[in-house]
């Protein structure tokens, strides 16, 4: 296959780089996540606390987003913070937890890698591997990742364009790591009510551009617990393939994020009016998740 980008309409005025390029593979591609498929008619809910903070907080948060139809927990294992005295994770000890709360759930599990050195250490316990926004354009970080052939989700960086992230994007398969899930994160503009804006009007463009699954993160997107909701059901509606959503068992506690996090009885209501938006874009979401009281 070449790389040179492939041409798309000029109306859309961007060029495609040939691997994430619809034009070169028209159907759409889905990623296997150790069992769950993402990218197909089944809308995955990826759910869980930003950051990995005890036994106690991890396990209650992943039981019960389980119960109401979560596919894949996430969770934070090292946590890229702005101020360098912020919570960072419990490093390795957190990984640890996760593959534990796996092993009883039977969730694959995404977390962030934040640097080439951590990408073996955290494949070892990861399912999947998370590429936050801001190191979207990490290209050493984006080969490394590119050669291990674990599913990774690639988040949009916070000022990069469409084009940049699927050049990002382009990074990873170009090391023959096809198994690419896109992040719609929010982005910054001069909008300071949210904590980013979040742009629905990429999944549609992704879609149309890549033959990549696109998902949306709502809690980044806005930064405020009470619009995740509302902006989730939109991201359905916009034709997302999926939704990474922070939940926590108790967000007024949480040592990272607890302001965007939903509660549990919060996830659990989204969950249900999440299925009637699924129904009418013929979607579905999976009820085989859910567990007996």
């Amino acid at each position: 296959m070449e790389a040179n980008s492939c041409n798309i309409p000029a109306s859309v005025g961007i060029n495609v780089p040939a691997r994430v390029n619809r034009e070169t593979k028209p159907e759409a591609s889905i990623v296997n996540v150790a069992g769950v498929e993402v990218g197909g008619t089944e809308l995955i809910v990826i759910a869980g606390p930003c950051a990995v903070e005890s036994q106690e907080q991890l396990f209650d948060t992943a039981r019960s987003v389980k119960k109401w139809g979560a596919r894949i927990l996430r969770g934070g294992a090292f946590k890229p913070r702005s101020s360098p005295y912020s919570f960072q994770g419990l490093g390795e000890e957190g990984l640890k937890l996760l593959s534990a709360i796996r092993e009883e759930t039977g969730m694959p599990v995404v977390t962030e890698v934040m640097d080439t050195r951590q990408v073996q250490m955290v494949g070892k316990y990861a399912d999947m591997l998370q590429i936050g926004s801001r190191n979207m354009q990490n290209y050493p970080l984006l080969k490394e990742v590119g050669m291990t052939r674990k599913p990774i989700l690639l988040k949009r960086g916070m000022m990069a364009t469409i084009e940049e992230f699927l050049l990002a994007a382009e990074y990873i398969l170009s090391q023959g790591n096809e198994n690419v899930i896109l992040c719609e994160r929010g982005i910054r503009t001069f909008e300071t009510s949210t904590r980013n804006t979040l742009d629905l009007s990429a999944v549609p463009m992704l879609k149309r551009l890549t033959h990549l699954p696109v998902i949306v993160d709502p809690s980044h997107g806005t930064g405020i617990r009470w619009m995740v909701p509302a902006m989730a059901k939109a991201a359905v509606a916009a034709g997302a393939d999926g939704l990474i959503m922070e939940v926590h068992y108790d967000p007024e506690k949480a040592l990272c994020d607890g302001h965007q996090s939903l509660d549990l009885d919060e996830f659990a209501q989204l969950m249900s009016d999440l299925r009637k938006v699924a129904v009418a874009v013929d979607r579905k979401i999976s009820v085989q998740s859910l567990s007996e009281d």
